[in-house]
């Protein structure tokens, strides 16, 4: 009895671990228009942003630039140049935000950057560093469209 009761716990067990099994279907296409690896990864750049060393800018000049920022993104973003981009919450490590470019080198990456009027008015600093991550990123933003609500 104790025997049979073994074997029957295998075989539960053996067909509960196939059960939680999920099958993957490789879709090539996809992963080349996203630029994958055949492990579905591909090359960014990601950049921290820093609090910057200006710190005379008057609150006037703050969200000119801001202003500036922002349409710097959204034009980086249309261009499929920017994935990502957002900002850190208050913290301890003058933290700003990130952003992850879909450009192949630091250098391209550090054009983009100097494009940004908060970063040339050293309202911020960027550090850039290569970054490996799943081609999926990809699709971010075009899904971000669809979660976004329209302006009122």
């Amino acid at each position: 009895m104790k025997k049979l009761f073994y074997i029957l716990s295998f075989v539960i067990g053996l067909n509960t671990l196939s059960a939680q099994k999920t099958e993957t279907v490789y879709d090539e296409k996809l992963a080349k228009t996203l630029g994958g690896n055949d492990n579905g990864m591909k090359t960014y750049v990601f950049c921290l942003l820093k609090t910057g060393s200006n710190t005379t800018a008057t609150k006037e000049e703050k969200t000119k630039y801001f202003e500036g920022h922002m349409a710097n993104i959204n034009r980086l973003a249309e261009e499929g140049k920017l994935i990502v981009a957002g900002p850190f919450m208050k913290n301890d490590k003058n933290y700003r935000g990130i952003f992850i470019f879909n450009v192949a080198t630091v250098e391209e990456a550090q054009a983009l950057v100097e494009t940004d009027p908060a970063v040339k008015a050293k309202i911020f600093e960027a550090e850039l560093t290569p970054w490996f991550c799943s081609a999926a990123l990809m699709v971010v933003p075009e899904t971000h469209k669809k979660i976004t609500k329209p302006a009122q």
